[in-house]
């Protein structure tokens, strides 16, 4: 069977799901289509014209460098195609987004036809994804006296890449739709349990929302043609959690307009709102596509004569609407005045100048981040070649500097890392900052769309200023179904050879790690002062400061060794009191949450940097806080650590590199071995007091300051999503913290989960103590709900196993991973046993495994949005609650939440992870658990 053939039978089985033919990215079927299009007489010949001209992937995939071939013979005559005219060609070939097509054109433009030569130079000059070997051509053929090459390089260092653009619209109508009231988590937009079909955007966009609201959107589409369809999270923020360019990219394919005539299924430009606002890193996923995120502050709390909030019966205060944005309002936005308007333009709504900044308004002209971001290197490195100052452009980076003022953690370690800025100045908060990026983690659910977006911008190895880079299989751990057979192994592939360090070898040296992300990018972080990059909202390290970020913006990190972001303003946390034994630290974690509200009654963490003053905790344990706070809707997170407990973090990430390493899952340049150095090197720095721990200094200015006290937490803390709060928005958030004396040992537990990024060995040691302890006290252990135990990483296993601590487990296990023989089937029912799963996300992932619908679960992961770790079934609505180890496994163990009497008893003797604030004497601080 021919390839052609095979993919006619593809399209006819997407056709029966009401899709269209799926995009071309391999060569093979493009080098058959393409002979097809050369016999006049075959007869697939009209329909091979399509599929070349409109459904060939751009970039540098195979097919790209397929079709860039044929279109250079067209262009030379040596092929005729009466429906592909040599100026057709051009411009097909100025929609490929470089890779092979630059090539092409720059094999025309620096050869011997003069006119053809003119007419690519033409094209090349509205290209900006240009590599170090096509600059390296251009400068060769400028220094030899090609006048052409020349030219090339003059328009580069006049931007007309850009400056030819036209401008964005002075006037924007909207129609609105509400997506959900509250917070919309990117769940809604792509949900976790369709990952799989990701980098199929069509497939992947039937899942956005619903199919009624795909129906309804299309309907406003209908109705109100001329005006973009607005999404809207009303009485809440849009975009919390997850970091998903899929969530923007089916926003965009249900909303917004098409990139490319000649590019299927790959939208840009939509238009996404919420009463409170965008998420941070939402907002930046926008960015990549040119969309628009509008804060429509259309609710306002209502106040007393004093100016006071009026609070209803749970103590909340009451909202007041102060224009309508019900679904099918027309909206008219000023893009100049930067301000929402009602239809008429008449009224004034909203301040939207947020949206509006220099540099987002470039990434709406520009129809995406990724061109700036090219553009602006591409026009640096001509003005150099040619020895001129490039022409005044972009919008002027923004330099905040106040003189006198001290600078936070944060804002050090990008003045630190940044690049471009004026020499010598120090930046503040506020600052538009071009940073190298030190550490990137891709991860599996969105690694083939980082792979797409990789192929997409033309890039074909990392970049050697990256010093560490790791693509994980964590999200996809739990079960070795057929979409995971099909898509693992080629996304490691790819990466493998792009240059990352992977979780699974291609050449099948070393077992597959399934090792949670941001576990191992914890252990891969050797400096305080590093930058990282993660395709994961919890890429939230304990060392340095580490951003979430979607899989474009990993990709560009990957491609350039660079971001460029504002430097956010911080919020400081430090601690008193003494904590009670009994307590964990997770409970600590749940408590910072709780007393900020309660000190400041808005959520002053969101989309600012915590600088957490965790002193003498280790790294492992810290990560709990840090990971935490992409929960509390925090933008990122600093530990403030001792010199002796940032040694002893670097020590134990070595150990641990070195056991990937042992392993064989060092690469060609031995990256793993260069972060061992670097380490080294930095624990050099902190001994010899050339360079101690990170700190701020004290004259730094903070947005806000949270004081925790210690001496208020006195019984675990439980994050409930509140599922029946009479107020829709309040549900499902992370900010409903209970003390579990509220349930009154009532509450029914129908699953417990220990496992996800916010455990670590501590926590799995934890449940071995506790099962010794019942069973000494009882004779035997009976579990009344059942227990996941999933462990982060296999390191922390081997660890078990030589302490004694796996022994436990196993002999209460009913069921317990076997690499050899993963399971091929999501679990749909549960017994009362324990269950050792694989390391990885498992439960919190929810896009392979699940509670049963309706249930209860109690986990120890971050997940506790609408239908993510359980669905909803037809009479019940499924919860996950949130809280400590312990408190899972007792529960578990019980059926029902239990009591704090029954819970000290549990935990009595165990070690917990304790943390004393860093002015206390650090005598018993540190966890014995790393």
């Amino acid at each position: 069977m021919s390839l052609y053939t095979a993919y006619l039978e593809e399209i006819a089985a997407r056709k029966e799901q009401g899709l269209q033919p799926k995009p071309i990215d391999d060569a093979a079927l493009t080098s058959e289509i393409i002979a097809q299009i050369k016999d006049p007489a075959h007869e697939h010949r009209a329909d091979s014209l399509q599929f070349f001209i409109y459904n060939t992937l751009p970039g540098t995939t195979s097919a790209a460098g397929a079709k860039a071939q044929f279109l250079k013979e067209i262009i030379l005559g040596e092929s005729v195609v009466a429906e592909i005219t040599p100026d057709f060609a051009f411009e097909l070939l100025s929609h490929m987004r470089g890779g092979p097509s630059v090539e092409v054109l720059l094999d025309i433009a620096l050869g011997d036809d003069a006119s053809l030569a003119a007419q690519a130079a033409e094209v090349l000059k509205t290209q900006v994804f240009l590599y170090e070997a096509d600059t390296d051509r251009l400068k060769a053929a400028h220094e030899a006296g090609n006048a052409v090459a020349t030219g090339i390089l003059q328009s580069y260092a006049r931007a007309e890449f850009f400056t030819t653009l036209p401008e964005i619209e002075d006037e924007i109508e909207v129609v609105t739709y509400i997506a959900a009231e509250g917070d919309i988590s990117t769940d809604l937009l792509s949900p976790g349990n369709q990952a799989h079909s990701r980098s199929d955007r069509e497939l992947h966009g039937k899942c956005m929302i619903s199919e009624a609201a795909q129906k309804e959107i299309e309907a406003l589409k209908l109705q109100h043609p001329g005006k973009r369809v607005m999404l809207i999270a009303e009485k809440g923020t849009m975009g919390v959690g997850s970091s998903r360019m899929s969530g923007v990219n089916n926003v965009a394919l249900w909303t917004g307009k098409q990139a490319s005539p000649y590019v299927p299924f790959v939208n840009i430009a939509p238009v996404v709102a919420g009463t409170n606002g965008i998420s941070p890193i939402f907002m930046t996923t926008v960015g990549v596509t040119g969309g628009i995120g509008i804060d429509l502050k259309n609710w306002v709390k209502k106040v007393d004569g004093d100016g006071n909030p009026i609070l209803n019966n749970d103590g909340n205060p009451i909202l007041e609407q102060k224009y309508s944005v019900d679904t099918g309002t027309v909206l008219k936005i000023d893009t100049k005045a930067r301000k929402l308007m009602s239809a008429d333009g008449g009224e004034e709504l909203a301040d939207v100048s947020s949206a509006f900044s220099p540099q987002a308004v470039e990434f709406m002209k520009a129809g995406g981040s990724y061109a700036v971001v090219f553009g602006k290197k591409l026009q640096t490195l001509a003005a150099e070649t040619l020895g001129v100052e490039p022409t005044p452009v972009f919008a002027p980076a923004k330099e905040i500097s106040h003189e006198g003022q001290g600078l936070t953690a944060v804002e050090k370690i990008f003045n630190a890392n940044a690049r471009g800025v004026t020499p010598g100045k120090v930046l503040h908060a506020g600052s538009d900052v071009r940073v190298q990026v030190n550490i990137v983690g891709s991860q599996d659910t969105t690694g083939l769309m980082t792979s797409q977006e990789l192929e997409a911008m033309a890039a074909t190895v990392l970049s050697p200023t990256v010093d560490g880079a790791y693509q994980s299989g964590c999200h996809t751990a739990s079960v070795w179904d057929l979409k995971a057979q099909a898509n693992t192994p080629r996304l490691m592939a790819f990466m493998h050879k792009f240059g990352l360090i992977t979780a699974r070898d291609p050449k099948g040296v070393y077992h597959s790690m399934t090792d949670v992300i941001h576990k191992v990018l914890n252990d891969i972080t050797v400096s305080d002062w590093d930058i990282i990059i993660g395709g994961d909202s919890h890429t939230r390290m304990s060392k340095g400061v580490a951003f979430g970020a979607d899989s474009g913006t990993v990709a560009l990190a990957l491609a350039t060794g660079e971001a460029t972001m504002p430097i956010p303003e911080s919020v400081k946390v430090t601690f008193k009191g003494k904590m009670a034994d009994h307590m964990d630290f997770r409970d600590v974690v749940h408590a910072t949450q709780a007393q900020m509200l309660a000190q400041h009654g808005d959520n002053v963490f969101q989309g600012r940097v915590i600088e957490v003053h965790i002193g003498t905790l280790l790294a492992d344990q810290a990560f709990t806080f840090t990971d935490w706070t992409a929960e509390m809707k925090a933008k990122a997170s600093i530990c403030i650590s001792n010199d002796d407990t940032l040694i002893e973090s670097l020590e134990i990430a070595k150990q641990r590199i070195q056991v990937m390493i042992d392993k064989g899952m060092d690469n060609d340049v031995q990256m793993l071995a260069g972060l061992i150095a670097k380490a080294n090197a930095r624990i050099a720095e902190i001994r010899s007091g050339e360079k101690p721990a990170l700190k701020p200094d004290d004259t730094a200015r903070y947005f806000a300051e949270v004081v925790v006290d210690l001496d208020q937490i006195v019984e675990p803390m439980i994050a409930d999503p509140d599922v029946h709060n009479a107020d829709v928005s309040k549900r499902y958030t992370h900010d409903t913290i209970r003390p579990i004396s509220y349930y009154g040992a009532e509450k029914k537990i129908d699953l417990g989960f220990v496992g996800s990024c916010m455990v670590h060995k501590g926590d799995v040691k934890i449940v071995a103590q506790m099962l010794r302890n019942l069973e000494k006290a009882n004779g035997e252990v009976k579990f009344k709900a059942p227990l996941v135990l999933a462990a982060p990483t296999y390191n922390i296993i081997d660890e078990l196993k030589e302490e004694g601590d796996w022994d436990v487990l196993q002999k209460y296990a009913g069921f317990e991973f076997d690499d050899s023989a993963p399971k091929e089937k999501a679990r749909t029912e549960y017994e009362n046993i324990l269950y050792l799963e694989r390391p990885g996300c498992n439960l919190c992932m929810g896009n392979q495994e699940k509670a049963a619908k309706g249930d209860t679960v109690l986990a120890t992961s971050t997940r506790l949005f609408q239908g993510r770790v359980v669905a909803d079934s037809e009479t019940k609505k499924g919860e996950s609650l949130l809280g400590s180890t312990p408190v899972v496994v007792l529960s578990a163990i019980l059926g029902r939440t239990p009591t704090v009497e029954e819970y000290k008893t549990a935990v009595e003797g165990i070690n917990l992870t304790k943390f004393a604030p860093p002015l206390t004497p650090p005598i018993d601080a540190k966890s014995v658990h790393f």
